[in-house]
């Protein structure tokens, strides 16, 4: 099964000879579960010719905001709606996630709670508390129609979504790794984030996070089949 990655961001320069891009972590992440991967650099207007290049779609995290007046994002929104339209599965991550709920009727704004970064557990309705590193400030704060609530928290009321077989969103990040979420902070989060944020994620780092069991889901739900 191909699996288009979406790229919808770039990592800072000082991580990419350590991690890649984030094509390459979403490739770790699913790693062992027999996909083949093929990415495309949305955020530099690289976009697929179909919706069926690939047998499934995944949108990555972005240091941008859904919102944002850029030239890639109503492009993307469009595509995110043929696919869905046509049946093609799409999983979205952060960013990702904010995408899909926004181009499906949804709205997303910078939460007036401020930032979310590091070890933070999440409600999900069929699998319990889970617990996974998150980076964001921009939340879904409206639903779309139709759209299942799977996961929540105090911190974020729509941690993840579904949309029966069509799409899947999540908003932490199981492809951040506590070394990987360490360098972010160091080369992205200062003078971005609160310190005292970051502070507190430092200090949690090494508690352990069920990113396995968001790449299991990941995993069935682009396997699932499908008429």
């Amino acid at each position: 099964m191909k699996i288009g990655i979406l790229q919808t961001g770039h990592l800072p320069p000082e991580l990419l000879s350590t991690y890649g891009d984030y094509p390459e972590l979403y490739e770790r992440l699913l790693d062992g579960y027999g996909f083949d991967f093929a990415a495309w650099a949305v955020v530099d207007m690289e976009f697929p010719d179909s919706v069926h290049d690939a047998d499934g779609w995944l949108i990555t995290g972005s240091r941008h905001g859904a919102y944002e007046d850029l030239p890639w994002i109503a492009p993307l929104e469009e595509f995110v709606r043929a696919a869905f339209e046509t049946g093609v599965p799409m999983v979205g991550v952060c960013f990702g996630h904010q995408i899909i709920a926004q181009a499906l009727g949804g709205r997303v704004e910078k939460f007036d709670g401020g930032w979310a970064v590091g070890h933070h557990s999440y409600r999900f309705a069929d699998d319990g508390t889970l617990a996974l590193n998150a980076w964001h400030q921009d939340q879904v704060v409206t639903r779309p129609p139709g759209a299942t609530l799977l996961a929540t928290s105090d911190f974020c009321e729509n941690a993840a979504l579904a949309w029966d077989d069509r799409a899947l969103t999540v908003q932490a990040h199981p492809e951040f790794t506590d070394a990987f979420l360490d360098g972010l902070i160091a080369h992205r989060g200062r003078g971005l984030v609160p310190d005292d944020r970051l502070d507190a994620a430092r200090a949690a780092l090494g508690q352990p996070t069920d990113a396995p069991a968001i790449a299991d889901r990941f995993a069935e739900f682009f396997k699932r089949p499908r008429s």
